[in-house]
């Protein structure tokens, strides 16, 4: 038998087999009021299976209006009906924190949110999928997955004093770029890898996802062991298993970094980033707050105070962790200094909770995205840093390094920066029946569908999510948009959150197909599921000149631009039932 990787293992199939299998959680938490009416329109009553189900109430708690709170109730009479036991009520922790409490070597993970990849820190496999997919799974039980290709990063040494696991996450993400692991699984080797506690593990697992990766994974050692209480039986790779590359790092090599905005692979030195005026301040989310976050945060503030007029928002990851923080003082540190205690949730992150910036405010946040509007405001830019560095920064009110002797290094690395820029009024990306945006990578979600509208309007709610399409970056396309249309665009398309919101309206819309150079590879499975058809296919969006005419014969799998003729590769057969069948719901209803 050919030695094989760790997904090759946990699906039992070498890598590019699409496989289906079940997994054993199936992590939802504030879209479950909207998946559970895609499961009614599958034809589903009860779920497949309650103990699978892990529900968690985070990304708007508390709910900060009438609407939201009336869906928070809904989520919990579903859970009641379904006889759901594992879940979370609203102030009781983000669910990436919450899974930490269920998650167990060599378990199979799926979450309706793109940063299930944080369990992947306990010798787990998970991955994100979108809102459909997971109604599929309630009702079947499983799920396809297509088995990914790894790569193998191996680690050494230990991290210097005042660098952390995020700076190292920046660093790969800088080194490799935010769609350099896309579809990938990730393996962490390596002796460096004990001197990292679950704390960083889940913060470099959380940040997989922003490297275009299917899922990250740690192996189970002494320090899952430690964590558990208990010796752990985990699954890992073979010694000589095949790689799609192998990456080397020295951690004490690493230095603090900041992602600039708007990319997460817009990595600079702290020492080239220092000095920029910052107004905000963010220390929380699923990637960054833990216990330990929190507990370098108040070794920094203790005694001082937060500059004046800079705003610095904590947010303990779970209630528990709020009420570790109380208890060993570190809240009354954080409130002496000047700084707000939010409740345990997702809030500023993603823009839907308190503590969205300013217009013109630079936010300094351990979050794990920095898109234009991210936060909620399209007007602020985002820098993401560790947790340090926000707290000393938040004290100068400009970045500022965290170490006691400031270092004058600089990221040896340099991505090609994204092309992805803000529409202009006026300008036209229409041409004939082509939308062109083949100059334009990293078009995320975010620019497709805000953030802050994610959770007022459900997915399953098509006729109000199409006037939305694109408003925060082409303003004309929602009311210049006709069916049979095909979109061009660049490089990791659909890159960001799992929502899947931009392809519930593009496929109700009519669009014929979008054409690509590579995809984000959530939004490829949320294409499919809507019956969307998606095409990557580099050469045929290059040949693209203004005015070409471009047409498609899915039969034979040709594509036409212009005088070229280029071919793709035909869908699975069971891929292109879903497609035919106009999506994953009409699918699931003759199955």
């Amino acid at each position: 038998m050919n030695p094989e990787t760790f997904a090759e293992k946990i699906f039992k199939a070498p890598a590019g087999a699409i496989v289906f299998a079940r997994p054993d959680i199936i992590l939802t938490h504030d879209n479950t009021s909207s998946i559970y009416k895609t499961f009614q329109k599958m034809g589903g009553n009860n779920v497949a299976d309650p103990n699978q189900m892990l529900v968690v109430l985070d990304h708007n708690a508390p709910p900060a209006d009438a609407k939201m709170a009336t869906q928070y109730q809904e989520i919990r009479d579903i859970v009641s009906k379904q006889g759901i036991k594992k879940f979370y009520d609203s102030g009781k922790g983000i669910c990436h924190q919450i899974i930490s409490y269920h998650a167990r070597p060599g378990m199979l993970i799926v979450g309706s949110d793109s940063h299930t990849s944080t369990a992947g820190a306990f010798n787990s496999f998970a991955a994100g999928i979108d809102r459909t997919e997971s109604a599929g799974v309630w009702k079947r039980g499983e799920t396809w997955f297509r088995v990914p290709e790894s790569i193998k990063i191996s680690l050494s040494g230990r991290l210097q004093e005042n660098v952390s696991a995020k700076d190292l996450a920046l660093w790969i993400i800088g080194m490799i770029g935010s769609d350099g692991a896309n579809y990938m699984s990730i393996e962490y080797h390596g002796d460096g890898v004990k001197t990292l506690n679950i704390s960083d593990r889940m913060t470099i697992s959380n940040l997989a996802s922003e490297m275009g990766a299917k899922n990250a994974v740690f192996p189970a050692d002494e320090m899952l062991d430690k964590f558990y209480g208990e010796k752990t039986n985990g699954i890992w790779a073979d010694d000589g298993a095949r790689y799609f590359s192998e990456i080397n790092i020295e951690l004490d090599e690493i230095f603090p970094v900041v992602a600039a905005p708007h990319n997460v692979d817009n990595i600079k030195s702290i020492s080239d980033a220092a000095g920029t005026i910052v107004h905000e301040g963010l220390i929380g989310t699923c990637t960054n707050g833990r216990i330990e976050d929190l507990r370098i945060t108040a070794g920094v503030l203790k005694g001082k105070l937060v500059k004046d007029g800079f705003q610095l928002h904590v947010i303990p990851a779970s209630g528990k962790i709020y009420q570790q923080a109380i208890e060993e003082g570190i809240v009354s540190v954080f409130i002496e200094a000047g700084a707000i205690v939010l409740t345990p949730s997702c809030g500023p992150c993603l823009g839907t909770g308190q503590g969205i910036p300013a217009n013109g405010h630079t936010v300094i946040s351990t979050a794990n995205r920095n898109f234009p509007g991210r936060m909620g405001n399209k007007e602020a830019q985002i820098y993401l840093a560790s947790p340090a560095t926000v707290a000393h920064s938040s004290l100068t009110g400009v970045i500022t390094d965290p170490r006691v002797i400031p270092g004058k290094e600089k990221f040896p690395y340099k991505i090609s920066q994204s092309k992805t820029s803000e529409i202009k009024s006026g300008e036209n990306r229409r041409l004939g029946n082509v939308w062109n945006y083949s100059d334009v990578d990293n078009l995320n979600t975010d620019q497709m569908f805000a953030g802050k509208h994610t959770y007022k309007i459900l997915s399953t709610d098509p006729i109000a999510i199409t006037p939305l399409l694109f408003e925060d970056f082409d303003p004309g396309f929602s009311n210049n948009v006709k069916k049979d249309d095909i979109i061009l665009a660049g490089d990791n398309f659909g890159c960001g959150s799992s929502r899947e919101h931009p392809s519930v309206g593009l496929s109700y819309i009519g669009i014929k197909a979008i054409i690509v150079k590579s995809v984000n590879r959530i939004f490829y499975r949320s294409s499919i599921n809507q019956g969307l058809l998606l095409i990557v296919h580099r050469e045929a969006v290059e040949a693209y000149s203004p005015y070409d005419q471009v047409n498609i014969d899915f039969s034979i799998g040709k594509i036409t631009v212009g005088s070229s003729t280029f071919s793709f590769e035909p869908l699975p057969d069971k891929l292109r039932q879903i497609i035919e069948k106009k999506g994953l719901v009409n699918y699931m209803k003759t199955i």
